[in-house]
């Protein structure tokens, strides 16, 4: 029941295009096994099957249809398959860790078992597969390291300071 409260609370809010708003909502609810502050954005208007296993950081960005999967469907492959004659096989579940002040582009899928390091950017439609380090900006599919965010910052900084001379 918590978990449809929460997402009529989330749906209301995109409704009214307070999206910066959910963030709140999602922290104050506890459901995630960590949701640090900072002014964070949370877009979606979903929460993850297992939210206690993922655990976000400070000022975290999470853009429109993100999808977080902290775990997969690979046992049904066997457990529903006639033929099987094995033991039940558990379904794989594992953690995902998104520290301070990252940035997860729309449309990107972050998958079971990854850490997206601080100050990381995910670019749109990314799909994340393994560890993020600090300051990597990652794109594709699978992602992979396609610029460091420290240069990003330099360039918009640049084109600011361009634009106000003008």
């Amino acid at each position: 029941m918590k978990k449809l409260v929460i997402l009529f609370k989330l749906l209301l809010l995109t409704v009214l295009k307070k999206n910066h708003a959910k963030a709140e909502v999602i922290r104050k609810s506890n459901i995630f096994k960590e949701y640090g502050g900072g002014g964070g954005y949370w877009h979606p208007c979903w929460i993850p099957t297992h939210p206690d296993l993922i655990s976000i950081g400070n000022n975290v960005t999470v853009a429109a249809d993100v999808r977080i999967y902290e775990h997969d469907l690979v046992a049904r492959m066997w457990n529903r398959d006639c033929n099987y004659t094995g033991p039940m096989i558990d379904y794989y579940t594992g953690p995902v860790v998104i520290k301070d002040n990252a940035v997860i582009g729309g449309r990107s899928i972050i998958l079971y078992n990854v850490t997206i390091g601080k100050n990381a950017l995910v670019a749109a439609g990314g799909v994340v597969t393994k560890d993020v380090p600090d300051f990597a900006i990652v794109g594709g599919n699978p992602a992979k390291i396609i610029g460091d965010t420290r240069d990003l910052y330099k360039k918009r900084l640049s084109i600011t300071e361009g634009n106000k001379k003008e």
